[in-house]
């Protein structure tokens, strides 16, 4: 601790480290030039770096250089369960390594404040028109995880620093934006910006708040939790100046599916992004949410607002004590992170973008950036006049109509936590109530805020009646539709899709909107403001140009359409400010908060059940983990395409009795209704590895019949040149213990932080992966399990090699930082290439956690080495 710029709060009893004068005493005038995100990251240097590295680290900040790392130590973690449950399940099993080897396993803890909410476990098998579907919907998330939810209890007991807020209460990034993150922290005497990472790639969510927190892998998050620093470069720092006002009746949805798309062709690709100009100060926090949460849709690391009088309004607004938010306001004028002190802040590029240029917006099919005005839905081939008037031949004839809306769902925190966004929804739904309208019977309805308060400001205002009379009841806070947890469908809709193979979609408030990631059976999916998708249950067809096609016709016969229904801000405006009340958030939080005292666990070591499905001993310590990696004689898993996700290489959704998955599941005596989802299922290996590209829409230029690739879950073994399923070749590749390697396009592992996207082909024999590029969340953790990520220098790819998957390949070099390696490719016909490739082991770090063998073989040899451990 640097106690040489420790200093007195004023007006409190707090000190808090004077991180100006530490910059200045280096360069002066420079703080004034920093980015918001460069000040508070030289914060944590100045109260946490060890001050013989001191002056170098800040050095690095205040030159913007980018080459060298320097560590940072995340105030929290912020867990959900899936990925919150995995993490722990390692240590769980990193315990029972340590005891094994003499060490004691009650001193394997969390040394940094951990928090996991329960809020991926829910399904939405009652959709919102059934009255009970909430308590329905509960019964069968607590009998499917039963497994789990003991599991995690006992973590209660059994780990110090670990609080748990249990199923049924909301999703980790909106609770964490209403209660959780103080902005900033008091600690120890010491007051601090808080930060934080988690186990989820929208966590930056609650940078609206000007709170520092990005989403990492749960093995990255391991490592933080361990007390490790994770090591960082500066990143690129992005200023987007937004200027203008948006237009009336454009939601705050429309203006991030725009930012969306023109961050992407910017290319902010691992940016952290900081918002600023009239524009940005024209935002409430619910709107400023709704864009931070999207952040990975348009690729960058971190989204971040200033503090200013928006942000002490919102903490006033949900309840924070009037101490805290003098504190916020104190430590931010007093340090320069209030907004006023940020118009010198100086950024390497700055883009612009105009809000009144906003137009009503949607996102699809497929991914999150490919905007799709509402105006231009007959121009992009997606609502013809010929295919309107077939969709309603059809809908004559009683059958669903080609491109049927079959899941139309409000969920997802990117829109619920913002109440502009679900008031818009519950107006467009009383005025179609007024005139006579109904939703389509084939479209299954839902709606899923990310917190209880929703349901109190919404019945203060009431329109929770009018969106449950459409179908639109609560289900559950949870992430549900978004995280493809839509549930199962109308076992006869299901099988009208089956039998006329209909070109069938889902349209959600969410984030995300990658094929087979919503239902197995909607094939596409569009992203919407809630508003929308109340007016896409009553046109029950994408087949229909929203802004212009009648909705229905009410009782004197009159037509229908959008506008009809659509409230002025003006009314939106009047019924957030007259429902939506600091008591109600004090009334959700103050009981869901106090966790009185928890007993302590009778063993540091968890009694694994053997026949669970759900939670088993991870095998990191055994097995092909345990082997040596080669790097030799590699052979392909799959050749891949541009932008696979890491829904592709490890989906959540529901799993299919004709999977491998599915079929062990029944092999273990599990009936099909509990099959549940991939997601829960990731605490025991044995189900997840089946898991291994399992996506239906995959495509895998390996798995060729009759000439043409085949999409599915599909590969071709060598050297036989038989195509089969994925899960047998990997059970054939692993009886042979045959090394393997991935061969892959651009964007490779976008999507979830998902780290069984990592651990599944590092249980399968892989041991590198050559793309084009890497999603940052998804190469830390192909590193965290000992799989080494190789870049193709640019011009070089699958293509221009020739690469079909018959050849062996091998990686010989020194491994460094970012160094060039050799991957020696052999044709079938004994050709030799040597092509030259990066190593994106891209710190010193780095470089350990892989000779290791992964994250938690790294922290077992420090462990066992160190006096703590005994």
């Amino acid at each position: 601790m640097n106690t040489e710029f420790r200093k007195s709060l004023p007006g409190t009893q707090l000190d808090y480290f004077d991180t100006r004068a530490a910059v200045e005493a280096i360069q002066p005038g420079a703080y004034d030039t920093l980015p918001y995100t460069s000040r508070v990251l030289a914060e944590q240097l100045v109260r946490r770096c060890d001050p013989a590295m001191l002056s170098d680290s800040l050095r690095q900040i205040i030159e913007r250089r980018q080459d060298l790392d320097f560590p940072w130590y995340p105030a929290r973690v912020v867990c959900h369960d899936i990925l919150g449950q995995t993490a722990l399940v390692d240590l769980a099993g990193l315990r029972d390594a340590i005891a094994e080897q003499g060490g004691d396993p009650s001193k394997v803890n969390p040394v940094v404040p951990t928090q996991l909410i329960v809020d991926h476990s829910l399904a939405v098998e009652h959709a919102g028109f059934d009255p009970d579907a909430f308590e329905k919907n509960r019964a069968v998330e607590e009998r499917r995880n039963e497994d789990r939810f003991h599991f995690i209890e006992w973590t209660k007991t059994a780990f110090k620093n670990v609080d748990v807020i249990p199923a049924g209460n909301g999703i980790m990034h909106q609770i964490n934006l209403e209660k959780m993150s103080p902005v900033i922290q008091a600690r120890d005497g010491v007051a601090f910006p808080d930060t934080c990472v988690g186990t989820d790639s929208h966590t930056p969510h609650v940078d609206a708040l000007g709170v520092i927190a990005i989403g990492v892998g749960g093995l990255e998050a391991e490592t933080v939790m361990l007390g490790r620093a994770s090591m960082m470069r500066l990143p690129d720092i992005v200023g987007v100046k937004l200027t203008g006002k948006r237009q009336p009746g454009i939601t705050a949805t429309d203006i991030v599916l725009a930012l969306t798309e023109f961050l992407r062709q910017e290319r902010v690709v691992g940016a952290w992004v900081e918002f600023f100009g009239e524009g940005a100060d024209s935002l409430s926090i619910g709107d400023r949410a709704t864009i931070s949460n999207m952040c990975p849709e348009y690729g960058a690391t971190a989204a971040m607002f200033y503090i200013d009088q928006q942000t002490l309004e919102y903490l006033k607004l949900t309840g924070r004590e009037p101490e805290q938010v003098a504190l916020v306001e104190n430590y931010a004028r007093t340090t320069g992170l209030w907004a006023d002190a940020l118009k010198t802040a100086q950024y390497e590029r700055v883009l612009s973008f105009d809000l009144s240029s906003v137009v009503r917006n949607m996102a699809g099919p497929s991914n999150p950036h490919r905007r799709l005005p509402t105006s231009a839905l007959q121009e992009r081939g997606i609502a013809s006049d010929a295919q309107l008037a077939a969709a309603r031949a059809e809908e004559a004839q009683g059958l669903m109509p080609d491109g049927a809306v079959i899941i139309a769902a409000i969920t997802s925190c990117t829109n619920t936590s913002n109440p502009r966004n679900v008031v818009a929804a519950g107006l467009v739904a009383k005025k179609a109530n007024e005139l006579g309208l109904l939703r389509k019977p084939w479209v299954k309805t839902s709606f899923a805020p990310g917190s209880k308060v929703a349901k109190l400001y919404l019945e203060e205002a009431g329109l929770l009646p009018e969106l449950e009379k459409l179908g639109f009841g609560i289900v559950g806070y949870a992430c549900t539709t978004c995280n493809g947890m839509s549930g199962a469908l109308d076992p006869v809709i299901q099988q009208e899709i089956i039998d006329r193979d209909l070109y069938a979609t889902a349209v959600l408030s969410g984030n995300r909107n990658f094929d087979g990631r919503i239902h197995p059976y909607a094939k596409q999916a569009f992203l919407a403001s809630p508003p929308l998708v109340v007016a896409y249950a009553l046109a029950g067809t994408v087949r229909f140009d929203i802004e212009q096609d009648v909705l229905g016709h009410d009782a004197q016969g009159n037509p229908v359409t959008l506008k009809d229904l659509w409230p002025s801000d003006e009314e939106i405006d009047a019924i957030v400010a007259a429902s939506v009340k600091p008591e109600q958030f004090k009334q959700v939080y103050i009981p869901m908060f106090d966790l009185g005292t928890v007993e302590e666990a009778k063993s540091p070591l968890y009694d694994w059940r053997p026949m669970s499905t759900y939670i088993r001993r991870p095998p990191y310590w055994e097995g092909a983990l345990a082997g040596e990696r080669t790097l030799k004689g590699m052979r392909p898993l799959a050749v891949l395409p541009d932008n696979i996700t890491t829904d592709h290489l490890s989906p959540s959704n529901a799993i299919l009795p004709d999977s491998a998955a599915g079929e062990y599941l029944a092999k273990m005596g599990l009936p099909e209704e509990d099959f549940n989802s991939y997601a829960t299922h990731r605490g025991d290996h044995l189900t997840a590895q089946r898991a291994t590209f399992a996506n239906p829409q995959l495509v895998n230029e390996m798995a060729v019949v009759d000439g043409q690739v085949k999409k599915g879950s599909l590969t071709r073994v060598e050297p036989e040149g038989q195509v089969m399923r994925m899960w047998e070749a990997i059970e054939t590749y692993m009886n042979r213990k045959q090394p393997l390697i991935i061969i892959a396009g651009a964007d490779y592992g976008q999507g979830s932080s998902r780290d069984w996207a990592a651990k599944g082909v590092r249980l399968a024999g892989v041991e590198a992966i050559v793309a084009e590029g890497f999603e940052r969340i998804h190469r830390t953790n192909l590193v965290g399990m000992g799989v080494l990520p190789l870049e193709f220098k640019p011009g070089t790819d699958r293509k221009t090699l020739g690469i079909d998957g018959s050849e062996t390949f091998d990686v010989i070099g020194e491994r460094t930082p970012r160094a060039t390696l050799t991957l020696i490719i052999t044709r079938r016909n004994g050709e030799r290439l040597d092509v030259p490739v990066t190593c994106r082991l891209d710190s010193d770090e780095e470089v350990s956690i892989y000779d290791a063998g992964g994250v938690l073989q790294r922290f077992a040899q420090d462990f066992l080495e160190s006096d703590e451990a005994r």
